[in-house]
């Protein structure tokens, strides 16, 4: 039983030390085996702790890739949706320009050509001398419906810049 509990207590460090003792022969033999012993013990908890401190090392790394993973997929997804905002925006703002352009064009048929949008006419006198035609106040409420599309000015002979951006 003795020989049990020494074993359970102190595994093979207690054989180790006295093998130690027996083989240097000190002057006093139980304080250097009780210094073996406690050397033993400090090696053992030294490695305890080192294990202890790579298993936290690593349960953090793979913490830290799982949340990376979780970050690009998050980037990914954000990604997707603002592209999915993107062209939905473009879509409305397409319609909403439709809806002025035919609104404008109920209003005063001559100012606006059917076929073709005036910010993509290429030849634009056509439309100049339509737009000489249009009473000021007309213009300037057509120009007045399309503010929303940011930047819409008059200038002197009727000329049209657009700044679509948004």
């Amino acid at each position: 039983m003795e020989t049990a509990y020494l074993k359970e207590c102190f595994g093979n460090s207690l054989t180790q030390a006295l093998a130690e003792v027996a083989r240097v022969r000190p002057s006093d033999p139980i304080e250097y085996l009780a210094h073996l012993l406690y050397h033993y013990r400090d090696v053992k908890n030294a490695k305890g702790k080192k294990e202890q401190e790579l298993l936290q090392l690593k349960e953090e790394h793979d913490r830290s890739l799982k949340e990376e993973k979780t970050t690009q997929v998050l980037k990914q997804e954000k990604n997707q949706i603002q592209q999915k905002c993107e062209k939905c925006h473009q879509v409305e703002r397409k319609e909403e320009w439709e809806t002025e352009l035919s609104c404008c064009q109920e209003l005063h048929p001559k100012a606006v050509s059917s076929s073709k949008t005036p910010s993509l006419q290429e030849d634009t006198t056509p439309l100049e001398e339509t737009l000489s035609q249009v009473s000021p106040g007309w213009l300037q409420k057509c120009i007045n419906r399309f503010l929303p599309l940011k930047k819409m000015t008059c200038k002197g002979s009727f000329h049209l810049s657009y700044d679509c951006r948004v």
